[in-house]
């Protein structure tokens, strides 16, 4: 659990305290534009913008934990400008070779350039394909849901490549043959894109690592971002338990306190189990993940269990607040929107609930 942090990941988790408080909720009214901007100057006087970066000294001994620790601590203040406060990490691009160390990971890394993941495929749609023809790799498909696609400067895509199989590789979106098919948004606001590739061309030495390796290398990504939904997932659930018990506590109109009810303290009580639980199960997997173990399983755990936890608690606490809690501007209607899609995002819950028991039925793998 969180009580058994060492003095490091402690002045971490009060550092972020202290920063959500002082540089992030004062921008409650500011547009989002220009509150994202102020949030990433601050993060990086203040030391924060690299931790997801490898060779980050806070993260370096503990890396899931210390990220779980951060992005848990500053969702809890529910403020504005979340995503801006860590720059980008290395994901699939992580100990890749030259050329893209220094045409794309060093980029990336310094904010020079914006990378994107392009996993996700239309339901009618043939995987993406790709030929070798001596130094050069032909890529046709589509990618569907390329989250940032439409702002970014490439797209690390899974392409089956004949001959190998499925392979991370680098596309960037002013290749010839690469179109920007739509942009929208989701729920919660995000941007998304679709991709298409016709006869896109790029050179042999995009392919990330060994051709038909890929997949082992998306599925990392793919893992690392579900801890991060379950880490802010927890970060939320403390920020609504607090608001709910303010909320009970305070007085009805005819004066006795709102959670005096039987029925009340029921619903309260239950949320209260399934955000310890949820904060049990994030803390022990990162730290899995820091000494090494497989995750798969408990990942996919942390992420269906955390997002529908925050699902139902922030169902729970509207029904419980009341009608002005279903106004568009209530800090409560805002966090429903952002974390409806979380159940969807890099998993469905039922999917992952059939992943995690073929894991253990199938390939015996994780703790679960």
């Amino acid at each position: 659990m969180p009580e058994q942090l060492n003095p490091q990941l402690k002045a971490l988790r009060d550092q972020c305290a202290a920063f959500a408080r002082e540089h992030m909720l004062p921008l409650a009214d500011v547009d989002h534009g220009d509150a994202a901007k102020k949030v990433r100057a601050a993060s990086k006087q203040a030391g924060l913008f690299g931790l997801t970066q490898p060779d980050s000294a806070i993260s370096k001994d503990a890396r899931q934990l210390a990220l779980c620790v951060a992005r848990e601590t500053l969702a809890a203040a529910n403020p504005p400008a979340l995503d801006a406060v860590f720059g980008p990490g290395a994901g699939v691009l992580g100990h890749v070779g030259e050329p893209l160390a220094s045409t794309h990971l060093a980029p990336l890394l310094a904010g020079e350039k914006r990378g994107s993941f392009g996993f996700t495929e239309p339901d009618d749609a043939k995987p993406t394909r790709g030929v070798i023809k001596g130094e050069r790799l032909i890529i046709d498909g589509q990618k569907s849901y390329v989250t940032g696609g439409a702002e970014a400067d490439f797209i690390n895509t899974l392409v089956r490549i004949e001959g190998h199989g499925p392979s991370m590789v680098v596309i960037d979106t002013h290749t010839e043959g690469v179109i920007l098919d739509k942009r929208f948004n989701s729920l919660d606001g995000s941007h998304h894109a679709a991709f298409r590739f016709e006869n896109a061309d790029v050179p042999v030495t995009h392919v990330i690592g060994e051709p038909g390796q890929g997949l082992p290398k998306a599925m990392r990504q793919i893992g690392d971002v579900r801890l991060l939904f379950a880490a802010q997932a927890c970060g939320y659930l403390i920020w609504v338990m607090d608001l709910l018990q303010s909320h009970l506590q305070s007085p009805d109109k005819d004066g006795a306190a709102r959670g005096e009810k039987d029925v009340v303290r029921w619903h309260y009580a239950d949320l209260r189990i399934k955000a310890f639980a949820a904060r049990s199960m994030l803390y022990r997997t990162a730290r899995l993940a820091d000494q090494g173990e497989n995750i798969v399983n408990e990942g996919m755990a942390c992420k269906v269990f955390a997002t529908e936890c925050i699902g139902e608690a922030v169902d729970t606490a509207i029904q419980l607040v009341g009608g002005n809690a279903l106004v568009d501007d209530h800090p409560l209607a805002v966090l429903y929107k952002k974390v409806r899609a979380w159940r969807l995002a890099e998993g469905a819950s039922d999917v992952l609930r059939l992943n995690i028991g073929r894991g253990i039925l199938e390939l015996g793998k994780g703790r679960i």
